[in-house]
């Protein structure tokens, strides 16, 4: 059967893309962050899974406010990069896998997850911040094939988060009964706590931000089981689109091995990364962090 052999989880701030355009990594401003993804990078150069299950979302570039699905998956061979009103970023189209991604697809819709098919999907900054950070090599073609899941965090009403812990566990039944020997590694995006509008413009709970890894880690469960308004609340509006953290951990085991965890917080978002080995599909190995 298929693995999903990990799951990790990376902010997607357009900010850290132009940094990784420009080869800043030294940044002082941004290092902490930055080097954050050095064992990730590292990780996943280690491993090299077959496919990346990616839970983002759109930026109103590939759907518009007339038209948003609360969930869209990709089945394409190949993503376009997206122009987010300044040109596309300098990086190739991402490649996709279209046999396993038909597969997926098929397995949500018998699991009851009425999930778009899209066979044309660019990405913008919600899929390549993280994608160009976790490979940044671009001397090479991208090695790993990437899977985009878009939800809804914009426009209401949004999925619950306990909806996005049960679609990561359908993406596991998925994965599972794919052909054997075909490794997966699901990726959670988004910054932890922030609001970009209102009252509570540049509102950040760094305290809140620990309390969701530390459960995200081992209990996982009580965090989707709140309220979409407890993580607005908590959080900040925009912060909610943390949810599409919990997909990522409910494609995991119950219990995981937290190889890296990296928190900075700039300005008005909480970032965080952080790398949960499997503990059912992966063998004991060396912590990297």
């Amino acid at each position: 059967m298929g693995r999903i052999i990990a799951g990790l989880g990376s902010p997607h701030a357009p900010s850290i893309g132009a940094l990784i355009d420009k080869q800043d990594w030294q940044n002082p401003a941004w290092k902490k962050l930055l080097d954050g993804y050095t064992p990730m990078q590292e990780w996943l150069a280690e491993q090299k899974p077959d496919a990346a299950i990616l839970i983002y979302n759109d930026h109103v570039t590939t759907f518009f406010f007339d038209q948003v699905p609360t969930f869209a998956m990709s089945v394409a061979a190949e993503h376009p990069i997206a122009d987010e009103g300044f040109g596309p970023r300098p990086l190739d189209p991402i490649p996709g896998n279209s046999d396993f991604a038909w597969h997926v697809a098929h397995a949500l819709v018998d699991d009851e997850f009425d999930i778009t098919i899209c066979q044309h999907m660019p990405l913008d900054h919600g899929a390549l911040t993280p994608t160009s950070a976790l490979w940044p090599d671009r001397t090479k073609p991208w090695p790993c094939a990437i899977l985009p899941i878009a939800v809804n965090v914009l426009q209401f009403p949004v999925p619950s988060p306990m909806r996005l812990f049960r679609l990561g566990q359908a993406l596991r039944r998925a994965v599972e009964s794919y052909r054997d020997d075909f490794r997966v590694v699901v990726l959670g995006t988004g910054g932890l706590s922030h609001q970009l509008h209102g009252e509570r413009f540049g509102y950040r709970n760094n305290e809140w931000d620990m309390e969701f890894l530390d459960r995200l880690e081992s209990d996982p469960h009580s965090l989707a089981s709140l309220r979409l308004q407890d993580y607005i609340e908590r959080g900040g509006a925009e912060g909610a689109e943390v949810i599409m953290w919990l997909a990522m951990r409910g494609a995991l085991s119950p219990k995981v091995r937290c190889l890296h965890r990296n928190y900075h917080g700039p300005l008005h978002t909480g970032f965080a990364q952080v790398i949960y080995e499997d503990t059912e599909h992966m063998a004991e190995k060396v912590l990297i962090s």
